[in-house]
C-alpha cells in the first residue's frame, strides 16, 4: 500500500491499482479511502457495480454525481487517451508537412496548405482544452451544500460522504459546484478533489 500511495500521490495510477487500494483500505477499516479510490476508478472505468460498492461502503441508497452521459465517457476516452491522439496528429502534421515541402513551388493554391492549418488547430486544442470533468468527492459527515459562499446563505441540501460534486470554481474557501441541476457551495475543507 505504501508504494501504491507513492504513485497515487505522484499521479501515476491505473484502474486495477485503484482497486486493489480500495481493496485494501476497506480490509484495513478506512472505509473513506476506500471510496476516494472506488470514486477515482470510477472516473477511468465508469460502470454500475463501483456505484454500489459505493453505496455499500458509505451506507447509502442514493448517491448524486455519479451519472456518466455518453457524451461525458466519449469526454473520458478523449482525456485517457490524450497523448496518443495528440501523437497520431502530430505524425499526420509531419507528414503533410513534407508533403508540402516536396512538392515546393509547384503547389500555390491555398487548398493545398488547409489541412495543415486545419492539423495544427487540432492539436493546439487538444492539448490545451481537453480536459477530464473537475470533480470532488464529499468526504466530511455531514456536510451542508449552500445558496451563497457564506455561513449566511441558505442550506440546500445536508449530504453524508461519497457523493460527487462537479467543481465549477472557487472563492476562498468555498468551491461553487453543480447540485441537483443548480449551482451551490460547498466548503473546500468537505471535499477531496479527485
Amino acid at each position: 500500500m505504501e508504494i501504491y500511495q507513492v504513485n497515487f500521490q505522484l499521479g501515476v495510477y491505473s484502474p486495477s491499482m485503484l482497486l486493489k487500494m480500495a481493496f485494501i483500505s476497506e480490509g484495513i477499516g478506512d472505509s473513506e479511502k476506500a471510496t476516494l479510490y472506488l470514486s477515482k476508478y470510477y472516473d477511468l472505468s465508469p460502470n454500475p457495480q463501483t456505484i454500489s460498492k459505493i453505496k455499500t461502503l458509505t451506507g447509502q441508497s442514493e448517491l448524486v454525481g455519479y451519472e456518466v452521459s455518453d457524451g461525458m465517457r466519449f469526454v473520458l476516452f478523449l482525456v485517457e487517451y490524450r497523448e496518443i491522439i495528440v501523437g497520431s496528429l502530430t505524425l499526420f502534421l509531419i507528414m503533410s508537412l513534407i508533403f508540402l515541402w516536396s512538392k515546393g513551388n509547384k503547389l500555390t493554391e491555398a487548398r493545398f496548405y488547409w489541412p495543415s492549418v486545419i492539423l495544427i488547430s487540432v492539436i493546439f486544442m487538444t492539448n490545451n482544452f481537453l480536459k477530464g470533468p473537475n470533480t470532488a468527492l464529499v468526504t466530511s459527515s455531514p456536510t451542508l451544500i449552500m445558496t451563497k459562499p457564506t455561513a449566511g446563505g441558505v442550506p440546500v441540501d445536508l449530504v453524508e460522504p461519497g457523493h460527487r460534486v462537479k467543481i465549477r470554481s472557487s472563492k476562498d474557501v468555498w468551491y461553487e459546484i453543480e447540485w441537483k441541476d443548480q449551482i451551490a457551495y460547498i466548503k473546500k475543507e468537505n471535499v477531496t478533489r479527485l
